[in-house]
């Protein structure tokens, strides 16, 4: 048996980056293990095999991302040249009125990035809540993006596209009186 840290960091060292980054990010999201402590154990194994890649794993890693699909979809974001967004963001309206918790947020360009496991569309009165959220959210002045699991595993290059263009029309948005993230 070995300590949640030393797993992370084991997996990290042997599997690829993204599912090394999928594990860190769970670990970290469980509060099974912090930063530090894989720190910590990366400074006892430096020099082994893969020590490398599971460093640029534990400093990549973010206990806010809640799912493998939001860990992955930041290192689509990543390897598309995006900048880094906040995650789990807060939203309120003019008025300071909560809209909703978003997973992704470039605030530079008003721009939120959602990404939907398809459990979240198989409840009709939940689709129809995120559709009204969506509303809102455009009406304070936000450019917002839906992703699959579909679109971040097989379609990355239009996963850029499409958060270009929206970064493009968030950017002219920001007026007096809009939305704002706390």
């Amino acid at each position: 048996m070995t300590t949640v840290p030393r797993t992370v960091i084991d997996l990290a060292r042997t599997l690829d980056f993204r599912s090394g980054l999928v594990v860190a990010d769970s670990a970290l999201h469980q509060r099974l293990t912090s930063k530090q402590e894989l720190r910590d154990v990366l400074a006892a194994c430096r020099r082994w095999p893969g020590a490398s890649r599971a460093a640029q794993v534990v400093e990549f890693a973010d206990r806010l991302a809640e799912s493998p699909l939001e860990s992955l979809a930041r290192l689509v974001f990543r390897d598309l040249g995006l900048p880094a967004p906040e995650l789990q963001v807060e939203i309120r309206d003019a008025d300071g009125q909560f809209i909703g918790r978003v997973d992704f947020l470039w605030r530079q360009f008003r721009t939120i990035a959602e990404v939907d496991g398809a459990l979240k569309y198989d409840d009709r009165g939940r689709a129809r809540a995120q559709l009204r959220r969506d509303k809102l959210l455009r009406a304070a002045d936000y450019e917002v993006e839906h992703f699959t699991w579909r679109d971040i595993v097989h379609e990355q290059n239009e996963v850029g596209k499409s958060l270009w263009a929206a970064f493009r029309l968030g950017s002219q948005h920001g007026t007096p009186g809009s939305g704002s993230a706390v």
